[in-house]
């Protein structure tokens, strides 16, 4: 029996001009074997819309306003939401980077890099507008950069597939992908040809908080000349260098040598403890426990930061995501999600079309719990919406894995039934 709201009524609100958002496309999109559209409307002149929900499931409402996507998850049972949207332009003021963070590791025949880079770009725009045109974020890879994998995540969101965009000078790319109001996180991995030394030659095109460089101990990291590097002295099963208040015209070339792989055992661990229905709080309790004594993880025994956000310490918001396991957790996930997709061409999710298949449905719920949990963390929830969020994700997750048991026992055992 359908126990789902037949309809989901909400309302859509222009937070540049506080009004309310009337004409814009609302499309409910069922997450099951793909993303898939099955009913959509406009708003009213007062910025309301009801949708018909004519099957069960997990689905998201899309909001499309100056051509930009803004997404709600809708779990079985939702009967309304509540969504902002933002003008938009090819250019705001406000818009800057957060960090570039650059984990390496050399793979493990030795003749190659293995590179995780994640970009946090904000939007502090006043009023709040959303950046977006033909090529709102761009970025450099090193030469001989081959793309294994990419996501994107908005704030507020769940970590998606978007695929950069090559430019017209070699090595440029850009994610079509909006950078809205807040923190909007992309991540690249991709793999580099090896010889046992390499130039990197980092080039940020906005000024930019943090440039960080996280590698195992076994190799040794060599800054330039004039590079503005300085080690992180947390002791920590890694090492990490820093740069802070870069500018484009900075220098920032280092070379990396030697051989070793980053420490991931242990969140390997709390990744299977999530695939057979951890949620995402006991994770996250596994990937903190622990003292400082005997916690030797990447970021083991820093404990909750005293400042979060960085108000006092610009590299405590870091911390988290480049030496804490939530971060690691996040990278990774990321990681599970594109795996196997990465011969897929899919539209970027900012114009439009589905970029989240139907066997990456479970990735993505705990990937999105993962997130809930690091914006508690970070002081971005609240109590109420934290355990409100968390518990809807926890019903639909626990749901998956239920549906994934009964098809796995009812088949040959080759893939879930989601």
């Amino acid at each position: 029996m359908f126990a789902s709201a037949e309809t989901i009524t909400g309302t859509v609100t222009n937070k540049t001009t506080n009004k309310p958002a009337a004409g814009d496309d609302v499309v409910l999109i069922r997450l099951q074997q793909g993303m898939q559209e099955s009913t959509r409307t406009k708003t009213d002149a007062k910025g309301r819309f009801t949708l018909d929900v004519p099957d069960p499931g997990l689905h998201l409402v899309r909001v499309t306003h100056d051509k930009a996507n803004y997404f709600r998850p809708a779990p079985p049972g939702t009967q309304s939401v509540e969504i902002e949207v933002f003008n938009a332009a090819a250019k705001v003021q406000g818009v800057s980077g957060e960090a570039d963070v650059m984990r390496i590791q050399s793979d493990e025949s030795g003749n190659g890099l293995r590179v995780v880079e994640n970009f946090f770009v904000k939007n502090e725009s006043t009023p709040p507008r959303t950046q977006f045109g033909e090529r709102p974020f761009e970025f450099y890879l090193p030469p001989g950069a081959v793309v294994e994998g990419s996501a994107a995540l908005a704030p507020g969101g769940m970590p998606v597939q978007a695929s950069p965009m090559p430019l017209g000078d070699p090595n440029h790319f850009a994610f079509i992908f909006p950078i809205r109001p807040g923190e909007t996180r992309f991540q690249v991995t991709y793999r580099l040809p090896y010889n046992g030394s390499f130039r990197f030659t980092p080039k940020v095109l906005m000024t930019t908080d943090t440039v960080a460089i996280m590698m195992p101990k076994s190799m040794t990291f060599k800054p330039g000349a004039s590079a503005p590097y300085s080690p992180v002295t947390e002791e920590t099963t890694a090492q990490t260098f820093v740069a802070r208040n870069v500018t484009p015209a900075q220098p920032l070339e280092f070379t990396v040598s030697g051989n070793g792989q980053l420490p991931r055992d242990q969140q390997q661990a709390n990744q299977q403890d999530g695939a057979n229905g951890a949620t995402g709080a006991d994770t996250a309790a596994q990937s903190g426990g622990g003292t400082a004594a005997t916690d030797t993880r990447p970021g083991g025994g820093l404990g909750n930061p005293i400042d979060p956000q960085g108000t006092n310490d610009p590299w405590a918001k870091y911390k988290w995501w480049i030496l804490g396991a939530l971060g690691l957790a996040m990278a990774s996930g990321a990681g599970v999600m594109l795996k196997g997709n990465t011969s897929q061409t899919t539209a970027p999710l900012a114009v439009g079309t589905g970029v989240i298949g139907g066997n990456s449905l479970l990735a993505s719920l705990k990937e999105e719990l993962f997130a809930v949990e690091t914006d508690r963390l970070q002081g971005r929830l609240g109590e109420k919406e934290y355990a409100e969020q968390k518990a809807a994700l926890e019903i639909v997750l626990r749901r998956a894995l239920a549906r994934n048991e009964r098809g796995s026992s009812a088949s040959d055992g080759t893939g879930p039934v989601v």
